[in-house]
This record gives C-alpha cells, sequence and structure tokens, in this order.
C-alpha cells in the first residue's frame, strides 16, 4: 500500500464532511475521497441490517478507489457496521465514531449530560454500553432529534424552522440542569452557532471529530502510511443527486468541489 494512497470516509449523507474537515485540519499531506450516502439518509431510522449492507457496499467502492484507510464518519453505521468491516478486511486500518459519553463525564459540573442524536445511535448496544461504562456517577438525559439531519442536509443551518426546532429539544435539558451537550451526530457540528445562541455560555458541547482524526493519524502511523504529500484535492461522490450536494459544499467543506455520482 503507498504511503500517498487516500483516506476513504463516508456517512450518511454530508454530516461527515465535519470529520473530514478535522481530518484535513491534522492530516494535511492526506488525499481524501468521501462518499455522502444521501439516498439513504437517515441512517438513524433504518435498520441494522440495512445499514451493514450500505457500510459493505461503500467501503468496497472506497477500496476500488485505491482508499489505504476508512473512517466511518456516522456514529450510527460505526454501531451497527464496523465490527463486520472490520472481519473482512482485517489489515486495513478502520475508524469509527461513538457519542463522546467518557469526556462528557467528565466535564459536567452539575452531573447532569444531554445528549442529541438520532434514533438508530439512542438505540444501540454500543450506545447503552458507552453509557454503562462511564455514565454510571452522571445522569444523561437522551434527546432523539427526527428531521434535522435532513435539515442540515438541505443547508438549512439558520432558518426559523431549524431554531425552533432546537429550542424545543433543548429547553428540557437545560430546565433538568444540563451543563453539558453532546452532539451525537456528525451532522450537528455544523449546527453549533445556532446551539450557541440557544445555549447559555455555561453549556459546553462535545463532539468527537477531532478525537477520530488524531485516533486515525494514530492508525496510520502504526503502519506507516503517514502520507508524505502534497495532498491531491478531495473527491466526493453522493448516492443521491449530486448537484444538491454540490450546493451546500462551499458551506460546509468551505470551498466548492464538483461531485460525483455513486
Amino acid at each position: 500500500m503507498s504511503i500517498d494512497a487516500p483516506i476513504g470516509v463516508f456517512d450518511s449523507g454530508v454530516g461527515g464532511l465535519s470529520v473530514l474537515g478535522e481530518i484535513r485540519a491534522l492530516l494535511p499531506n492526506e488525499s481524501l475521497l468521501y462518499v455522502a450516502d444521501s439516498g439513504h439518509v437517515p441512517y438513524g431510522e433504518k435498520s441494522p441490517e440495512f445499514i451493514r449492507e450500505r457500510c459493505r457496499l461503500l467501503a468496497g467502492f472506497l477500496l476500488e478507489q485505491g482508499a489505504k484507510a476508512l473512517v466511518l464518519a456516522c456514529n450510527t453505521a460505526t454501531a451497527a457496521g464496523i465490527a463486520e468491516l472490520r472481519e473482512l478486511y482485517p489489515q486495513l486500518p478502520i475508524v469509527g465514531m461513538e457519542p463522546a459519553v467518557k469526556p462528557a463525564a467528565a466535564a459536567t459540573r452539575s452531573g447532569v449530560v444531554g445528549v442529541l442524536a438520532t434514533t438508530g445511535t439512542l438505540k444501540s448496544a454500543k450506545f447503552a454500553a458507552l453509557l454503562d461504562r462511564f455514565a454510571s456517577d452522571v445522569r444523561v438525559i437522551t434527546q432523539p432529534c427526527p428531521g434535522l439531519v435532513e435539515r442540515i442536509e438541505a443547508g438549512e443551518l439558520e432558518t426559523v424552522q431549524t431554531r425552533d426546532m432546537l429550542r424545543g429539544w433543548v429547553q428540557p435539558l437545560l430546565a433538568e440542569g444540563c451543563d453539558t451537550l453532546i452532539l451525537g451526530c456528525t451532522h450537528y457540528p455544523f449546527i453549533k452557532p445556532l446551539l450557541r445562541e440557544l445555549l447559555p455560555d455555561s453549556v459546553s458541547l462535545i463532539d468527537t471529530g477531532a478525537a477520530v482524526a488524531r485516533q486515525l493519524q494514530r492508525r496510520l502511523g502504526e503502519r506507516q502510511l503517514l502520507a508524505a504529500g502534497p495532498a491531491q484535492a478531495a473527491r466526493f461522490w453522493s448516492s443521491a443527486e449530486p448537484l444538491r450536494m454540490q450546493a451546500v459544499l462551499p458551506r460546509l467543506w468551505g470551498e466548492p468541489a464538483p461531485v460525483r455520482a455513486l
């Protein structure tokens, strides 16, 4: 495997671009491939069997493009599919996501932690195990956010409708004394500015994109696969209408780029 081979990243949609941005910032020499499975977003409402099938398909596609490592930039996909991918590709560095329960439990002062996430993540055995392992001394209040992923997919980061949805979800958490809020979906970092308007400054927002980038750096380093650079331009695919993703890329990725059909 060439050290300058690209890293393959996929998500149920454009949310994983928040993770891709963290990877670009930490590992600027790495070439990046990104697949948005927006034709099947959100994964949180799908069965584990369906999600595993999509994971196999997307991983296979990225490997056909020459990927030297895979990142599942989706909490739901990680919970459902990462174990099977690691069995299928035991020599491949594969990094996934998980809600930041451990750092949130360490950060809270009130002892109350809120979680915004998709239904699929909150129902997963992986999330239950995280709570058992790291949150025994704190109170965790979970809040599913149906429809929020679709808003972010459409680039509706600051609309009245998105604001009203978020207000309805966070106000009960604040009323219960929540001072730490986990963003349990990779789409949600894109609405941090809106959340900051709705939350007191004393409430901490926690996501795991930067931690995933650091884990990827470690895994590549262990295998002597860190790229020498320079990086090639990132390449993008979508399983939905490519022009939809292309329209939001300047805002979510910071620059325009062509998007190919998957």
